[in-house]
C-alpha cells in the first residue's frame, strides 16, 4: 500500500498507511510531538514534555486522560492495575520517554502489554530525549 499524505505542516509531511486503524487521529498527535520537539528540544525531564503535550493536544482540540489507571486481569481476576501516560480521545495511548540514545525494546513491550490490558488497539511510543523526536506506533 502507498503511504497517503494526511497532514501538512511547516515542518513535516504527515503520512500514513491508508489501513492503520485511527491514522487521521495519530497523525494529528504526532504533529503535537513535532511541535513539542521542536520547541523545545532534548534534555528535559518527559514531565516537562508532558505539560507541553497537554497545552498541543488542547490547542488541537483533542479530549485526553493523563495517567488513566486500567486494570490487568488474568484468568479472570485481577491481577495489578498500570497507569499510561496519556490516552487521547479514548482511542490511542501515548507513552512519552525522554532517552539520550538507543531505546530499549522494553519501552515497545510496555506499549503493547498496555494496549493489550486496556483492549485499546492503537499507541504511540514517543522520545523526546534524542536530536530528533523519535515515533514507533504500535498496533495490536
Amino acid at each position: 500500500m502507498i503511504p497517503q499524505i494526511v497532514g501538512l505542516h511547516r515542518f513535516y509531511v504527515i503520512s500514513v498507511m491508508e489501513e492503520y486503524e485511527n491514522h487521521e487521529l495519530t497523525g494529528i498527535i504526532i504533529g503535537c510531538c513535532y511541535e513539542v520537539h521542536n520547541q523545545l528540544g532534548p534534555g528535559f525531564l518527559e514531565k516537562i514534555y508532558v505539560n507541553a503535550l497537554k497545552i498541543k493536544l488542547r490547542q488541537a482540540g483533542l479530549k485526553f486522560e493523563i495517567e488513566k489507571e486500567f486494570a490487568v486481569i488474568f484468568e479472570e481476576q485481577t491481577i495489578g492495575k498500570f497507569r499510561c501516560d496519556l490516552v487521547v480521545e479514548q482511542k490511542v495511548i501515548v507513552e512519552l520517554k525522554s532517552v539520550t540514545g538507543y531505546q530499549p525494546k522494553l519501552f515497545q513491550h510496555q506499549v503493547i502489554s498496555y494496549l493489550k490490558a486496556s483492549k485499546i488497539k492503537t499507541g504511540l511510543l514517543i522520545n523526546f530525549g534524542n536530536t530528533s523526536c523519535e515515533v514507533k506506533r504500535i498496533s495490536v
